[in-house]
């Protein structure tokens, strides 16, 4: 017994601290409580005081992080071609290989330093806050033409935001996001956005998944918070993919911008949302 969990399934605790859902299996790790037991001829009564930490093995979904682009809007082809635009104007030159190989999962503050280190060129932040920017006013530019987003998107986002708290974790920038989700109609299915300019430190790190978690239980007002391994992320990159990790939190990877075999490290794989029901978010958090 001192060295697996046991399960308390139909006991009625005393002196516990313990306030479990209805229906949730509570686990708890001797290692953490203090008990007694006290046996009579036909049951025995068991009264837990909690010491500390409460373990619940058996994890129910409770909040949904998603990445924006590659993910809600298929716009890559748009970064790409800016990036290599800005690039150009500083006399420097990115690849469509290079960028989809070592770039697609950074930030713009991380792409444009990554360039940057690769052609041996000094940056300054300064000049790195007007390659930034140069880059967002034309990318504003560019999607007043049009916006595409990925199937399945318009379908899967309102049933699922009526049943569960949903946030993105984006590199993108604030206004990036904020204006492409209003003209899709989509803004009011996200309690949270955590953007580029709310971290520091760009995906691989966990930063922005664990920021979003925050402030998806800061809004919730519940009296337990929703723990990483009550959460999920829904990806395209391979460093969105360690940085949900890193968080504790499982990955749901989408192959829009990368091969399947490239985001092997996924706990899922699929090709599209359009393949994704509510029910398979659920199982696979469990």
């Amino acid at each position: 017994m001192a060295h697996k969990p046991f399960r308390l399934d139909r006991l009625e605790l005393s002196q516990s601290q313990i306030a479990a859902a209805a229906g949730t299996k509570s686990v708890f790790n001797p290692a953490m409580i203090v008990f007694r037991v006290s046996h009579s001829i036909l049951f025995t009564t068991v009264i837990v005081e909690t010491k500390a930490e409460i373990l619940y093995p058996f994890n129910v979904l409770h909040a949904i992080i998603f990445d924006f682009n590659g993910i809600i809007v298929n716009d890559e082809p748009i970064h790409l071609e800016l990036f290599q635009k800005v690039l150009e104007e500083k006399g420097l030159s990115l690849s469509k290989d290079d960028y989809y190989e070592r770039y697609l999962g950074l930030d713009d503050r991380g792409c444009f330093q990554l360039a940057y280190r690769e052609h041996n060129r000094p940056l300054d932040d300064s000049l790195l806050n007007e390659l930034i920017e140069r880059k967002a006013r034309l990318y504003l530019e560019s999607i007043q033409q049009g916006i595409a987003i990925f199937p399945g998107v318009q379908e899967l986002l309102p049933p699922l935001s009526s049943r569960y708290p949903l946030a993105i974790a984006s590199g993108a920038l604030r206004h990036e996001i904020e204006t492409i989700l209003r003209a899709m109609g989509l803004r009011e299915c996200f309690q949270v956005i955590v953007s580029a300019e709310d971290v520091t430190h760009g995906k691989p790190s966990p930063e922005i998944f664990l920021k979003a978690l925050s402030r998806l239980n800061d809004a919730s007002g519940r009296s337990r918070l929703i723990s990483p391994a009550e959460c999920l992320v829904i990806e395209d990159s391979r460093e969105g993919i360690s940085g949900a990790h890193r968080a504790g939190i499982k990955c749901l990877a989408v192959t829009n911008s990368h091969p399947a075999e490239e985001l092997a490290h996924a706990d899922a794989i699929v090709k599209g949302l359009n393949e994704v029901t509510v029910s398979f978010l659920e199982s696979l958090v469990d």
